[in-house]
């Protein structure tokens, strides 16, 4: 057996840097010594178990060239987490696990699981825990544990240990003691319903705690749904945490995200009986839409497959209400007068306005799409907001514009929108944008340029004062190669390129008339993904270009301080 050691070791000797455009601000380094066959083990298939300890522990690992040396960079809490993870994982090799109370901190969750449904809750070959790792972003193992707050490891039991935040280890935590309930029922509900145990340690005041109800064994299945998307459902819209757990539905989260998850659990219920009224007046997670009542079916689906697809995209629970009074209930639906003449009333719930509206044009697109006019006649001709935090605009585009605009199954729509982090829908005969000022005039922008490129126009952008914009410089040809049509251009790449980092890119003048490569998006890559990901990207394809056509550089250098020919 070895123990985790958690003890720092300031490095003293040379080491090969990170890229300048990832090393992390702070300077410390801890290193830890490692065997050959630990290697494999942090690395993982494809890198995959570093990146994992990478992003739970928020540390950086970097393997020094040709030394057994790990090198973990970051701030003193995310190295110590770093190193203790690399740790246990090399410790998997000889054996068992030892934590010490120094490792179960506040970040650490103990869960005891019976020795009957370790193997259960493992999966093949680690597969079921891998799972559970990779859905909350958590780092896991069956560990015994030699501190004083727990000394005890009872023989009909393992410990397992999660690390990760305390949002993220709860839900899994919920996750591994749903799996051991359907090997060994009432393990963990017996002593929920016999003495109010919650299983969360973390409960403690109004900003985190967890709520139980109760359900019927028959009801499972309908509040689960197929593979768990009506409890995904409910989960996301609510903002809380939401597991069954034998027939024990636990609610973990804020006061108000657990108000908000009992509710929607309710309304579900209620429905099976026909449609249910909601006075949605003052409430802060509810938005109401008139839908004619020719379209209902149109945007509810076959056995609702539609209106799913809505929750499922923009995590909100939506249903069409009752008329006020229809189910016995007082009340106004936010509007006294109800729906308009010859509409059914559609409610959309969540916790995040953004997501809301999100779903509202959503809907409302497809209502224009079978009934023009039913939203934007009478619309002023554009609408503009200075207001700083969300709001809604639009603005005219012509048919031809939202064809190419739209692009092929919405993906220009949908690229536009990632880079500016706005929500942007084509309704009738105008673009909605929504988000927060920057957001707006980001994508009013971005649309503007992109529309100013149809025909094979060319467009001048100026990078002064910008901050989401991110240049790469090109050599003689490269501008036409990467924005000519045909099968051997790099007009395909550069699509993949952008979806994969949501950016918006092309080629665009600068004020003197010099062509780049302008790559614009939100995020400015410091996870590795973002801007400086796609001009890496970017760079690296047209120095293969170049390389296959037997050139020099193909030119991928990035202006904004950020070198990407070394990556």
């Amino acid at each position: 057996e070895e123990v985790c050691d958690t003890r720092r070791s300031r490095s003293r000797s040379r080491s090969r840097s990170p890229p300048p455009s990832q090393r992390v601000e702070d300077g410390e380094v801890d290193t830890l010594n490692l065997e050959e066959e630990d290697v494999a083990l942090i690395l993982g298939k494809s890198g995959r178990t570093r990146l994992k300890i990478e992003r739970v522990s928020g540390a950086e690992l970097w393997m020094r060239q040709n030394e057994l040396v790990l090198e973990i960079r970051g701030d003193e809490r995310a190295r110590r987490r770093g190193k203790r993870f690399a740790r246990c994982i090399s410790a998997t090799r000889a054996g068992s696990i030892v934590l010490s109370d120094e490792d179960a901190t506040d970040e650490c969750t103990i869960v005891q699981v019976p020795q009957d449904a370790v193997g259960f809750v493992t999966g093949k070959g680690g597969a079921f825990l891998r799972g559970i790792e990779e859905d909350w972003c958590v780092i896991m193992f069956f560990a015994k544990y030699a501190g004083q707050g727990e000394a005890s490891n009872e023989k009909d039991e393992e410990k397992l240990m999660i690390f990760g935040s305390r949002r993220d280890r709860r839900g899994a935590q919920l996750k591994v003691m749903r799996a051991v309930e359907t090997k060994i029922a009432g393990f963990y509900t017996d002593r929920t319903r016999e003495s109010g145990e919650l299983f969360d340690d973390d409960a403690h005041d109004e900003d985190w705690g967890t709520s139980v109800s109760q359900l019927k064994e028959e009801d499972i299945a309908y509040a689960y749904g197929a593979k768990g998307s009506t409890k995904t459902k409910i989960s996301n819209a609510a903002g809380c945490i939401v597991q069954y757990v034998g027939t024990t539905v636990y609610m973990t989260g804020s006061k108000s995200a657990r108000s908000r998850a009992k509710e929607y659990l309710t309304w579900l219920f209620m429905q099976i009986d026909g449609p249910v009224f909601v006075d949605c007046s003052g409430r802060l997670d509810a938005s109401v839409l008139d839908v004619p009542k020719d379209c209902v079916g149109y945007i509810t689906g076959n056995r609702r497959e539609t209106l799913g697809r809505i929750e499922e995209e923009f995590q909100t629970l939506m249903f069409f209400m009752a008329k006020r009074g229809d189910d016995g209930d007082g009340g106004s639906g936010g509007d006294s007068a109800g729906p308009k003449t010859g509409c059914e009333r559609l409610a959309i719930f969540g916790a995040e306005e953004r997501r809301r509206r999100a779903a509202e044009l959503k809907v409302m697109c497809s209502v224009e799409f079978k009934i023009p006019g039913h939203y934007t006649s009478g619309l002023p001709k554009e609408r503009t907001s200075d207001r700083p935090e969300f709001d809604t605009e639009h603005l005219p585009v012509l048919p031809e514009e939202i064809s190419y605009g739209l692009g092929k199954e919405g993906a220009t729509r949908r690229k536009l929108a990632g880079a500016s982090n706005a929500i942007l829908e084509y309704i009738g005969g105008f673009a909605f944008i929504a988000g927060t000022l920057t957001e707006r005039r980001r994508c009013r922008e971005y649309l503007r340029w992109l529309l100013e490129q149809r025909g094979g126009n060319g467009v001048t952008v100026d990078s002064r004062g910008r901050e989401d914009l991110e240049e790469v410089r090109l050599s003689q040809g490269a501008a036409g190669w990467l924005t000519a049509g045909g099968a051997h251009s790099g007009v395909p790449e550069l699509r993949r390129i952008e979806q994969e980092t949501s950016t918006f890119c092309f080629v665009a003048s600068d004020p003197e008339g010099e062509e780049r490569l302008c790559v614009f998006g939100r995020d400015d890559g410091g996870d590795g993904g973002g801007r400086s990901k796609a001009a890496r990207l970017v760079s690296d394809l047209l120095q293969e270009r170049s390389r296959e056509a037997g050139g020099g550089s193909g030119g991928g250098g990035a202006k904004n301080g950020h070198e990407h020919k070394d990556w």
